[in-house]
């Protein structure tokens, strides 16, 4: 049985979803902060990976408030940016996630939730979302107190699910974890919901590239295992 790891925020979840809360605070810049914000949080996460100097990844998503706050010159107070951060617990999931995990269930498919949030936060989340009953399981980066693309996370969550690589795909929107799973030899299909997102140029490609999650589905996944098993040599002639 194949087994589907779904990245949470950004892909699942839509972290833009800030934005009319930011909007009453900041006005104008709320597209910019929003923006500033989720970066400074996602390189606060890889700073700290190589640092070997792990805070969980809410304490990433605070500290980023502080600094695009600081950049945008902008003075909120204790219970506004407690606002914002209650929301990373109540972002809805897009559109088109809550369909496309349901045909991916009925398909047969084992579907876990992966990410570097808490164990805690993610299941309020997900819950919050409706696509909590959805899931096998919800795995965090948490316990072995790292977080993604490090080697180490995705082979964290292989022995979690007791899997090969070869039985695993991650869905992710986000290009650094494609890569990495991809770097630890597992499938990726990365979700490219907006024309204008750019895949890094890295040399290393995702597995597959759908636009939502209504274009997964077991025929797809299944033609491109069959095909990649043909691209892979054959020990055998070597």
């Amino acid at each position: 049985m194949t087994t589907i790891a779904f990245d949470v925020y950004g892909t699942l979840i839509d972290t833009s979803g800030v934005l009319d809360a930011l909007g009453n605070l900041v006005g104008e810049k709320a597209s910019a902060f929003s923006d500033i914000w989720r970066n400074k949080q996602l390189e606060y996460s890889f700073r700290r990976g190589l640092m070997q100097n792990y805070q969980p990844f809410s304490v990433c998503t605070h500290q980023a408030l502080n600094y695009t706050c600081a950049l945008l010159g902008i003075n909120l107070g204790l219970a506004q940016k407690k606002e914002l951060m209650d929301l990373y617990r109540v972002l809805p999931a897009f559109p088109d996630v809550p369909k496309g995990l349901a045909q991916l269930q009925h398909d047969g498919f084992r579907l876990f939730a992966f990410s570097n949030g808490e164990p805690e936060a993610l299941e309020a989340l997900l819950t919050h979302a409706g696509i909590r009953d959805l899931f096998q399981g919800v795995i965090s980066v948490d316990p072995i107190r790292s977080f993604k693309p490090n080697p180490a996370v995705y082979n964290y969550f292989l022995r979690q699910i007791d899997s090969s690589e070869n039985a695993v795909w991650l869905v992710s929107s986000n290009p650094f974890d494609v890569i990495g799973a991809i770097a630890a030899g597992i499938n990726a299909a990365w979700i490219r919901r907006s024309q204008s997102a750019v895949f890094d140029p890295w040399g290393i490609e995702p597995t597959l590239t759908v636009s939502d999650l209504n274009q997964l589905s077991q025929k797809k996944l299944q033609e491109v295992e069959l095909l990649k098993g043909r691209d892979d040599p054959d020990p055998a002639c070597q």
